[in-house]
């Protein structure tokens, strides 16, 4: 029989939903449960893709002498983190003050009004190298409960206090040149020379550093430190596309690499990373014309469409990394991914098999788990037309694989960072598809996720299916979509994403920016009471995606480019600044905050290029703009005074032809119709 989690939104507290364990959603009403039972929470946070999530409830969830324990003696509480990252921000921060390190699964006990008395991450059904079973840590917890509760409760409550203390820095950093120097010299100083990217195993993609490397690379103008970085960008763009981390079969990014090399991933695929490198490869390529750079943005591109898109048009959260592997009979992580020099004969025959298998360094004892190799492509083929014939048929082979599962779970800030990358990939390789993909996931989120209130819109979080899940949007969700929306204005010219975007920013203003100006990852009316009592969110340096304040930034920065509007300008200003004190010293905290003082430093650079956008003419103008790699640059395209676009005002045809007007830092050239003068414009 299900349990209450069958009815949820988040297909990770689905998988729970036949676990003997009596769970609860987060909400009012398990806190309520907990004091009329004088019970402590036991709150369990995980994702649909996290594979020890998965081992831990299979070992303990699963087990009915551990569930009926769980019954008799605690709440259970199973959140998603990616559907509650406040929630899950809160109590990582406790879980790494008292444990010293955080991950998940994530394991709390809590008091019935929500406050923390202990955390830890995974823990085995029998106790291992020092670290208790599961069963072990409840019966210790409910013990204590009834006999240490007076103890219990005041650590809880130091830690709360702690965390309290524990609020960002309320300075701000000045937007100039000298923060972006230091904070390169500080990525050249932590860089890998040897393999690329930053630190040791294991690597993450550093994708939000590497879209300022090379807006720094841009701004420069070919000088000795635009040069550095393009250099350090390129290096660990190559190696992550070279590596195990990319499917070199079917496209899109793996979340990481267990080691410093690049050659084996953690295999989950998550829809921010890919969102967020497709939009850095194709900025590399706008800037170098690396055939491996276009090679990377077409296939994540098409994984992307094929792969993670839902029917109503929107993006799914993540494949999983474990799937079925049908030698054995066991689910196992990488077993849709990963090959034998036995398997690629038998998919490929003799001849191309073993070429295959030197070519991607398939070899007898693998590269990874069981004698298998992760697929590398370490060097270009000799042979390209047979590289992709083959190609495709490792993909058919696979296919009849086991799938990992999907999340269906559409998110709204990473849905908006997808929108924003193939709106921006699609304009520069004019791929209409991709366009038209970027359009129809805003129409989709914007139908399903945001719901007009009278005072303000209100985003939510997530949907399921076209349902939209109750979860308030955070200050991610908002500024993420608000940046896709601009992009998507930017490539097809429709004003009333503009509008909606407004919206949105204006929300950003009114409802997460505090009396002292300060901007909060909760809206002052959707901050979670329980949450409240600990802290209001408020996290400020870049994780896996971009801080909300960053993005915040960010959106309203470009905003004020297509606008003209000051008040928007000072409030991206001020919320940057907040970030940027991190980028001397810790430049991978800071990335898109980084990236956002580039356009801020560049620009604004507005071009509008005025005339019907099908005339071959205005066709080849927008071309020229769209290729040039200026940071601050803002496109708007469309009839000369078209409502709705500001930079369209007052800018009329030149004799009766297209033409385009370009301004940098509010002063502007005189419009020109030629391509080859705007290209000069724009580069020079």
């Amino acid at each position: 029989m299900a349990n209450r989690l069958a009815d949820a939104t988040s297909p990770y507290l689905r998988q729970h939903a036949d676990n003997p364990v009596d769970w609860w959603e987060w909400g009012p009403d398990a806190f309520a449960e907990a004091r009329r039972r004088d019970l402590p929470v036991l709150i369990s946070v995980g994702y649909a893709a996290c594979h020890w999530c998965h081992v831990m409830a299979h070992e303990s969830f699963e087990d009915p002498e551990i569930a009926a324990f769980m019954r008799d003696h605690v709440v259970a509480v199973k959140v998603d983190r990616e559907e509650r990252p406040d929630v899950d921000a809160t109590y990582m921060a406790a879980t790494i003050a008292m444990s010293g390190q955080g991950g998940w699964p994530m394991t709390v006990l809590a008091t019935p009004d929500g406050t923390p008395f202990f955390a830890g991450t995974y823990f085995p059904p029998v106790a291992m190298g020092g670290v208790p079973s599961f069963r072990q840590l409840l019966e210790a917890a409910v013990d204590a409960w009834r006999t240490r509760r007076a103890d219990l409760v005041d650590g809880g409550a130091q830690v709360v206090r702690a965390l309290a203390a524990r609020t960002p820095a309320l300075g701000t950093a000045p937007l100039d040149r000298a923060v972006a120097d230091a904070a390169l010299s500080a990525a050249l100083a932590q860089a890998d020379p040897s393999h690329g990217g930053f630190g040791r195993a294991p690597k993450f993609p550093p994708s939000m550093l590497l879209e300022w490397l090379l807006r720094r690379a841009a701004r420069g103008q070919g000088d000795r430190r635009s040069t550095q970085a393009l250099d350090l960008a390129g290096r660990t763009l190559e190696a992550m596309a070279r590596g195990g981390m990319y499917d070199q079969v079917g496209g899109g990014f793996a979340r990481y690499s267990v080691d410093a090399a690049w050659v084996v991933p953690h295999f989950e695929k998550m829809l921010y990373d890919n969102a967020l490198l497709l939009r850095v490869y194709a900025h590399w390529w706008r800037l170098t014309r690396s055939p491996l750079a276009r090679r990377v943005v077409e296939e994540t591109a098409d994984f992307l469409l094929s792969e993670l898109r839902t029917p109503e048009g929107g993006f799914a959260s993540s494949l999983d990394a474990d799937s079925l592997d049908p030698g054995t009979g066991t689910v196992r992580e990488g077993a849709f991914y990963v090959w034998t020099p036995e398997q690629l004969v038998d998919a490929l025959g003799a001849a191309d098999g073993t070429w295959v298998a030197d070519l991607c360094r398939v070899f007898d004892g693998g590269s990874f788990e069981h004698g298998t190799s992760v697929l590398r492509l370490p060097a270009d083929p000799d042979d390209p037309e047979r590289w992709l014939r083959v190609r495709d048929r490792l993909r058919d082979a696979r296919a009849a694989r086991p799938r990992p599962t999907r999340d269906d779970k559409v998110v709204t800030a990473w849905n908006g960072l997808t929108i924003a990358a193939l709106a921006d990939a699609g304009a520069l390789f004019d791929r209409r598809d991709w366009v038209e993909a970027a359009r129809t996931a805003a129409d989709h989120v914007l139908a399903t996720h945001l719901r007009d209130a009278a005072e303000a819109p209100r985003l939510a979080r997530s949907s399921l299916g076209g349902r939209a899940g109750a979860p308030a949007g955070v200050l991610e969700d908002y500024a993420c979509l608000a940046e896709g929306l601009l992009a998507v204005v930017q490539a097809v010219g429709d004003p009333r994403y503009l509008t909606d975007a407004e919206r949105l920013l204006d929300a950003v203003r009114e409802q997460f920016t505090d009396d002292a100006g300060i901007l909060h990852d909760t809206a002052a009316d959707a901050t979670d009471p329980v949450i409240a009592a600990i802290r209001r969110p408020r996290e400020v340096v870049d994780g896996p995606t971009p801080s909300g304040t960053a993005a915040a930034g960010a959106a309203l920065l470009t905003y004020a480019a297509l606008t003209g509007l000051a008040t928007h300008r000072r409030a991206a200003e001020q919320a940057l600044g907040v970030p940027l004190l991190h980028a001397p010293e810790t430049p991978l905290a800071a990335g898109w905050a980084l990236a956002a003082l580039e356009a801020a430093l560049d620009g604004p650079r507005q071009v509008a290029v005025v005339g019907d956008p099908d005339d071959p003419r205005a066709a080849a103008l927008r071309s020229i703009a769209l290729a040039a790699p200026a940071p601050g640059l803002v496109i708007a395209t469309g009839e000369p005074d078209a409502a709705g676009l500001p930079l369209l005002a007052g800018r009329p045809l030149i004799d009766g032809a297209p033409a385009a007007y370009v301004c940098r830092g509010f002063v502007c050239d005189r419009p020109t119709g030629d391509p080859d003068l705007l290209g000069a414009l724009l580069n020079g």
